[in-house]
């Protein structure tokens, strides 16, 4: 039986969890346009660095350029915004997230040590005029100063501007679930910047068939949060379940490709200043059943956020005039 979606259908049903957007689009001559942009995922509205959530990663297929995953394989920790953007454009959006993450926590580089900073990222060098590098440090900027608790903006904004799914158009999309189990009740949401597939996989399968232009593979970024007292052993069995509903539209993972999942969570935080030498919180037992509903949250969401980033999506002009069209659902 499928769960219950959250009032929103959106990552930010879980509690505290911020989206803001910044979309760059403008012609440049008849040959180069700027279709690119940057999303940002807040955890919680409070200060990340000092109050860090439970985090874990999984990599599908690795074939990405993200920023931030070494250490929190290592630590289990997330201490800064998710962000995410175009391939050519890591380099901007780290520097302007550290310097966000700076201007708020003065002692990080001197008192309080250094910072890790997560971005992922996906390639719209098709429409998108890449090379120009149009993505600055201020637009990471704005839009972590842009993310809200509303209702997701998804489709073709902000890094889901260029970014092309199936053939069609595709981008930012998000879902969510609830999960009800005795008397406590957690949420689970995804958010995905959707960049893969071919247009006669299983999603198209009964549709006009459409070449997909990328020149790779494609990837994806896929975005979980939950609300349930799990850590970071937890959360990567959680981000593992992201493959369950990618292949379910039709990803077969391929050579070229980087499909990739963070997972986090709002229960528990974990303070950069405490004063005891010993950390105790309470986590959901793995054999309660709620951890399996967890699981099949995680993959509905995921299936659902995929489509939504198609659905939500706009017929597109990039660079050299290409077109890619909305996708018929």
């Amino acid at each position: 039986m499928a769960l219950q979606k959250g009032r929103k259908n959106c990552i930010t049903d879980v509690e505290g969890v911020l989206v803001g957007h910044k979309t760059l689009y403008e012609k440049i001559n008849d040959e180069e346009t700027i279709c690119t942009g940057v999303t940002a995922i807040l955890p919680h509205p409070g200060n990340l660095f000092y109050e860090k959530v439970h985090a874990a990663c999984h990599v599908i297929n690795g074939f990405g350029k993200t920023t931030g995953l070494i250490q929190i394989e290592e630590l289990g920790l997330l201490e800064s915004p998710i962000m995410l953007s175009n391939t050519l454009s890591i380099g901007p959006v780290v520097e302007g997230t550290v310097t966000y993450m700076m201007e708020q926590n003065k002692e990080i580089g001197d008192a309080a040590g250094t910072l890790n900073v997560v971005v992922g990222e996906c390639n719209d060098g098709y429409l998108n005029s890449m090379r120009l590098q149009a993505v600055r440090p201020e637009h990471a900027i704005e839009a972590i100063k842009n993310a809200s608790n509303r209702q997701v903006e998804q489709g073709a904004i902000g890094a889901g501007k260029g970014m092309i799914c199936f053939g069609y158009k595709g981008g930012i999309g998000t879902a969510s679930r609830i999960v009800t189990s005795a008397n406590e009740k957690y949420t689970v949401g995804c958010l995905v910047l959707s960049n893969f597939g071919k247009g006669e996989d299983a999603l198209f399968a009964n549709f006009p068939k459409k070449k997909n232009p990328n020149s790779t593979d494609g990837s994806i970024m896929m975005i979980i949060a939950t609300d349930a007292p799990v850590y970071d052993r937890q959360l990567k069995r959680l981000a593992k379940r992201t493959a369950a509903g990618l292949g379910r539209v039709g990803s077969h993972m391929d050579n070229g490709s980087g499909d990739i999942a963070i997972a986090f969570s709002t229960a528990n935080q974990y303070s950069h200043n405490a004063n005891s030498h010993l950390e105790t919180i309470a986590y959901l037992r793995d054999d309660h059943k709620a951890m399996s509903q967890l699981f099949q949250a995680v993959v509905e969401a995921t299936e659902e956020a995929i489509i939504n980033s198609l659905k939500y999506a706009e017929t597109t002009v990039g660079q050299f005039g290409r077109v890619i069209e909305k996708a018929p659902l």
